[in-house]
């Protein structure tokens, strides 16, 4: 390990919060054959979760397994009991600071943090570590295979060398959706291939095979499938995938294009997707299902497709829910998706407000600051829903999402948004603020929430939701006026997407950090409307006041992004930190003293910083600049300008040594994100019953050994077969 390795940003402060997301109320409310129907899928959005280990590191499934069978085996207290029986115990704080490694790992699935991608260890050391385990009635129970699953994971676990501090390619970190001696080189050529081919990345993982002086790409589609002899999907649907798995030599290149990854762990979600399906509402949900199955069963993205189109058109159930390899934020290329599957209950009265948030929504496009040209040429009324989850399987729980991520779909059939309702509301905190001044605490920790609400609403409608792609289509002609003339120019538009061409494909590992900060601005931008503000039932200074903290928190989250950087090599880990941080130096350009940061110090002597923002200032100053901004970002996008548009979007991530310094300030302060311990479902006679935990570490635990298997045999093998693709140092 590096002498100049600080250990304390690489663990979990005992300080973490852990919070219940609440749903018993909506759950309650379902009739049995929606509790069956909400059961299964949540069964298989957990199933699928176990993919998450694969995709995050080397050691995590090992660590799961090890976990698993230490937990399944006795209580957290008695775990913590056994481990404090002799002078060689551990102390009440080591073994704290080991119980919150443990519920860290599994609320990340795996020992990266899902919102930053860097490493994280537990706080004691790896023999006090290993005494914990050898006292555990696990151990007693099965001594040999704690003990190997102990060793195989134990030196990966507190390694803290260069390549495994945080998530990437090549020096600048590890990524198991890559073999370790995959280069970018090697990335960008089988993307290449990939584009020529007509193959999402989205459900992909790429190995480089080394043998004798020759190199074999191994190109890797997730599916229960393992061969080559085709499975027809529903009402005989082809199975499309077969026409390009076997050998293909590119550019002199060997490339061998096989399915099965993950195809055990699959195929125990396909059945839960299976005995859904016999519970669904309506016919779109169950032609959506099928879909789904045959996406999985065979590795086809395009039955995914035809599984989201079914999606876009189940209008207004009363259980939502959504499954697949969907965004690319933790692939170093920005292509390839992180499994994720959830399900949730629908809040109808939550939900009324962004159904008035969508009726208003042709009134509002015309109000973003390019032109209609720009725009998309019809508004496709989306649902708008707010959802209390009941169920997300997946690496960490957003606040909102705006989804299906396929191009095609969004701009020609539409979309749906979903606002996390229980997601949102475990947030809210009385807890004081960091970097804002102390006359403005209460408003904050008053008005955050709220704000947070509507910013959430125009984000996924209006942000994700907005904008044109302007397109070549296979026959030749544009969807688009030739002679469409680029803004604040005396051009024409000269660039657009080929086809088969798309928005990730194009902008690559930038793609999720630019849409992001798109829609984040727009958040900002349309936040300042009073219509949007009185459909959310804010008026007069209640509305002004809620636009205030809205910018407010924005400001301070750019400055918060600092955490989320990485000086050694000059990379963001985070896409939406990176966007807030790009948002802040936008505003900080502004001048006119819109945006101040100030060095102080705090009531414990140390260093501190305070955000102002000028409220008098935000309507005209913040306004135009956030306008201008927006503008820009949408005209690269619309053009596939990737070149302009990186240039301009790396400008403003730049962080230059002021911002370094206060980087310091910033680490020294932050504070640990929170988990949230989630319920499970179970069937118990003729009826489903829901299972819920206390909101700490131990229910964190508890909650996933309950979910899980003590040993899971599947994964153990998937584990070891992989382990010589995963050669890191």
């Amino acid at each position: 390990m590096a002498n100049t390795t600080d250990l304390s940003q690489f663990l979990i402060p005992n300080e973490v919060p852990f919070n219940f997301l609440e749903c018993k109320k909506a759950f309650d409310a379902l009739t049995l054959k929606e509790k069956l129907y909400a059961h299964h899928i949540c069964q298989a959005s957990w199933q699928g979760a176990l993919v998450c280990l694969l995709q995050t590191s080397p050691e995590s499934p090992g660590i799961f397994l090890l976990f698993q069978k230490i937990f399944s085996a006795e209580s957290v207290e008695s775990f913590c009991a056994s481990a404090q029986q002799d002078e060689a115990s551990l102390t009440d704080t080591e073994i704290k600071n080991l119980i919150v490694f443990v519920a860290s790992f599994y609320g990340n699935m795996g020992n990266y943090k899902s919102f930053g991608d860097t490493k994280f260890i537990p706080g004691l050391s790896k023999e006090k570590f290993k005494s914990a385990i050898t006292r555990c009635v696990a151990y007693k129970n099965d001594k040999e295979m704690i003990e190997n699953l102990c060793t195989a994971v134990l030196d990966d676990l507190y390694n803290l060398n260069d390549r495994r501090k945080q998530l990437g390619l090549e020096e600048q970190g590890l990524s198991t959706y890559y073999s370790s001696n995959c280069t970018r080189d090697d990335v960008a050529l089988i993307q290449e291939f990939m584009k020529e081919k007509e193959i999402s990345p989205y459900n992909t993982r790429l190995f480089k095979v080394e043998k004798d002086g020759n190199v074999e790409y191994q190109l890797r589609l997730a599916s229960v499938a393992t061969t080559v002899e085709p499975l027809p999907g529903p009402d005989g649907q082809d199975d499309v995938v077969t026409a390009y798995l076997g050998n293909h030599v590119f550019k002199k290149n060997t490339i061998k294009v096989q399915r099965g990854d993950y195809s055990g762990i699959l195929k125990g979600m396909v059945h839960h997707l299976t005995e859904a399906e016999k519970y669904s509402a309506n016919e779109n949900q169950s032609a959506m299902l099928k879909e789904y199955i045959h996406c999985f069963n065979t590795g086809s993205i395009e039955a995914h497709k035809n599984g989201s189109r079914h999606w876009i058109r189940d209008k207004g159930p009363v259980i939502e829910s959504y499954i697949g390899f969907i965004e690319s934020y933790r692939d170093p290329f920005g292509v390839r998706g992180e499994f994720e599957g959830f399900v949730a209950m629908v809040n109808k009265e939550m939900s009324k407000k962004f159904a008035d948030l969508v009726d208003a929504a042709t009134d509002l496009l015309p109000l973003l600051p390019w032109p209609q040209e720009y725009e998309k040429d019809k508004f496709l009324r989306p649902d708008f829903t707010s959802l209390d989850i009941l169920g997300f399987g997946s690496s960490g729980v957003p606040a909102g999402i705006n989804i299906p991520n396929y191009d095609d779909i969004r701009q020609k059939e539409g979309f749906k948004n979903v606002s996390l309702g229980n997601v949102l509301a475990s947030h809210s905190s009385n807890e004081k603020v960091t970097f804002v001044q102390e006359e403005y605490q209460e408003l904050f920790s008053k008005l955050k929430a709220p704000s947070f609400e509507v910013q959430v609403g125009l984000h996924e409608l209006l942000g994700h939701g907005s904008g044109k792609l302007f397109q070549l289509n296979e026959d030749g002609t544009f969807n688009f006026n030739e002679n469409t003339a680029i803004p604040d120019t005396d051009s024409t538009v000269k660039s657009w997407y080929k086809p088969g061409e798309t928005w990730d494909i194009i902008f690559q590992e930038i793609a999720s950090t630019y849409e992001e900060c798109r829609a984040e601005c727009v958040g900002l931008y349309l936040c300042l409307n009073n219509k949007v503000l009185s459909i959310f039932g804010h008026e007069g200074e209640d509305g002004a006041n809620i636009s205030y903290i809205n910018w407010l928190n924005m400001v301070r989250a750019g400055l918060i992004a600092l955490e989320f950087y990485t000086p050694e090599n000059k990379k963001w880990r985070q896409a939406h930190m990176q966007a807030r941080y790009v948002i802040l130096q936008v505003l900080l350009e502004a001048g006119e003293d819109l945006v101040t940061i100030k060095k102080t110090f705090g009531e414990d002597g140390k260093e501190n910083l305070f955000v102002q923002l000028d409220q008098e200032k935000i309507q005209s100053v913040g306004r135009e600049a956030i306008g201008k901004f927006l503008k820009k970002l949408q005209i690269y996008k619309s053009t596939a300008d990737f070149e302009q548009g990186k240039r301009m979007y790396d400008s403003y991530s730049s962080v230059g040594e002021e911002f370094l310094e206060l980087r310091k300030i910033v680490l020294a302060r932050k504070q640990p994100r929170r988990m949230l311990v989630q319920a499970n479902t179970k069937i118990q006679g003729d009826d489903v019953i829901l299972c819920e935990y206390p909101a700490s570490a131990a229910g964190m635990i508890t909650s996933f050994t309950a979910r899980y298997p003590s040993h899971d045999p599947v994964l153990e093998k998937l584990w070891q077969e992989e382990a010589i693709y995963h050669a890191y140092k």
